[in-house]
């Protein structure tokens, strides 16, 4: 456990973790964008926008990080602060979540939506591997504001949530990405928010997992309520190491 922590602290304090050139978790740091490419896309075409869904449900983690405050910071920015301000922030999660065996499924404006392959059907190493992702997110948030400082942004604060339970992935028939439907993607979204500013939340389904490992501390912090006279227990993360 030492070993890997200090194998991550050398990661996001190297230069690596700020260069975006390249990578080999390759899901957000694409080449420049082509503007005439961008243009083709948006004019209308007669194709129509489906879904196809996978046969059965299986169970993984889901993750989800979102930026405090984005629309406020967001108005006072210039169009070339904003990229840099959501380069740093995206790509940096991106090569976090990478780096722990996950996947980043898509953005949504300022957030990343994310799961873990193999947590499928609660494999110890895939729940611990969200769990670890989640916090070293957190552990990460010194470096990224220090860096997003040095160029003169504002400061940015951020939020992470996971949960796991059953999902569906599906395709769209403009994108070879997966995208995932199911509970725990719904509630990595509601139960966000009730993450302090750069800490780590999880839901009671991960939670009935995460509490039978002593690496980690999960104090429930508030309820989702759910509505029918049902509450959803939400969890506060740390380390048990520190």
């Amino acid at each position: 456990m030492i070993r890997k922590h200090m194998e991550f602290e050398n990661f996001i304090q190297s230069k690596e973790f700020f260069d975006y050139s390249h990578s080999d978790t390759p899901q957000l740091l694409l080449p420049k964008i082509n503007e005439e490419e961008v243009k083709k896309r948006l004019v209308p075409s007669t194709s129509d926008y489906l879904v196809t869904f996978s046969t059965k449900s299986q169970s993984y983690c889901v993750g989800y990080v979102d930026i405090v405050n984005s629309t406020k910071i967001s108005a006072s920015l210039s169009a070339e602060k904003l990229i840099q301000y959501y380069e740093i922030f995206l790509n940096s999660m991106s090569k976090i979540i990478g780096r722990f065996g996950g996947r980043v499924i898509k953005n949504i404006g300022d957030c990343l939506l994310f799961y873990f392959p193999n947590s499928v059907n609660s494999t110890e190493l895939g729940l611990m591997n969200c769990l670890n992702c989640g916090l070293a997110m957190t552990h990460a948030y010194k470096i990224i504001s220090a860096e997003i400082k040095s160029k003169k942004l504002p400061d940015l604060n951020y939020r992470v949530s996971a949960d796991f339970g059953k999902v569906i992935l599906m395709n769209t028939s403009n994108s070879q990405s997966i995208d995932l439907i199911g509970p725990p993607v719904n509630m990595c979204a509601k139960i966000n928010h009730f993450a302090k500013n750069n800490e780590f939340v999880i839901g009671s389904d991960l939670h009935q997992y995460a509490k039978k490992f002593v690496e980690y501390k999960c104090n429930e912090i508030q309820s989702y309520d759910v509505g029918f006279r049902y509450s959803y227990p939400v969890y506060g993360v740390t380390s048990s190491y520190r």
